[in-house]
């Protein structure tokens, strides 16, 4: 069974709080990418598939973009396992093939769309019957970002990102474009020199605002910060609105950046 894991874009993303457990609430919009709903300039979707092992023993086999760190750390390994503790005598060995297309450390959630994706994969492969909101318990063992990839749907999300209100906004009159320049932007770095403040616009709201208003309204927090150690992040930025984009960002602790253009029928 395979499946083609998506990224994500954010569209506003502010910084409101230093939480007493470390992390920071955030507020922002969470918007699919990839989807077939959405039209990119390029693919960024990844390939996942699982199917039966060979020699009985799960294996997690990667291609494509490297990907850092040890396959045991993999969010895609973590999904097999948490459903491999839940459901131990019915979750049986699996070779796992995940071929990255989606760059890490670009701010897209590429990682945590694969760990969603395969829970997702699991659960029709064995058909276990798990419900959606069991789904997004499980994703937000994995990260933040990943409960967002179970509902895969353009989401209003505050605290560290896990808590998610359905958004109606539709992007599919528009082109995006999203620049990857291959920069990898530490997100202890990108925190580094934010300062928490209340939001400036209640992204709720931003279904009723034209896109063109979107500039003076509705920033990225990271920007900041992530633009003074990589300038040339900046420029892109630029770059998009000099090409004529109605609206372009940084998303996420960067370093990808993005274009809404009109398109043209």
């Amino acid at each position: 069974m395979v499946c083609f894991p998506n990224c994500k874009i954010n569209i506003g993303l502010f910084v409101t709080n230093k939480r007493s457990d470390g992390y920071h609430d955030l507020e922002t919009v969470f918007y699919p990418v990839g989807t077939n709903s959405i039209e990119t300039n390029r693919v960024l979707n990844d390939v996942l598939e699982i199917v039966p092992a060979k020699e009985n023993t799960a294996k997690l086999h990667l291609t494509g973009l490297g990907v850092n760190g040890d396959s045991a750390n993999n969010l895609v390994w973590k999904a097999y396992e948490l459903f491999q503790n839940r459901n131990p005598e019915k979750i049986t060995p699996l070779d796992i093939y995940l071929h990255k297309v989606i760059p890490m450390g670009a701010g897209l959630g590429g990682g945590s769309a694969d760990g969603a994706f395969m829970l997702r994969l699991i659960n029709d492969f064995y058909d276990l019957g798990t419900s959606d909101e069991e789904l997004v318990q499980m994703a937000l063992q994995l990260g933040s970002d990943c409960p967002f990839f179970i509902y895969n749907t353009p989401q209003y999300a505050r605290g560290r990102g896990e808590l998610m209100e359905p958004l109606k906004l539709d992007l599919s009159q528009y082109r995006i474009e999203v620049v990857c320049p291959g920069i990898h932007v530490s997100t202890k770095d990108a925190f580094s020199e934010i300062a928490p403040q209340p939001a400036p616009y209640d992204l709720r709201n931003l279904t009723a605002l034209p896109i063109t208003e979107w500039k003076a309204l509705i920033s990225n927090d990271f920007e900041k910060t992530v633009f003074k150690s990589h300038p040339e992040l900046a420029a892109l930025k630029k770059g998009m609105y000099d090409k004529g984009a109605v609206y372009a960002s940084m998303t996420g602790t960067g370093s990808a950046v993005y274009g809404i253009f009109e398109k043209e029928f």
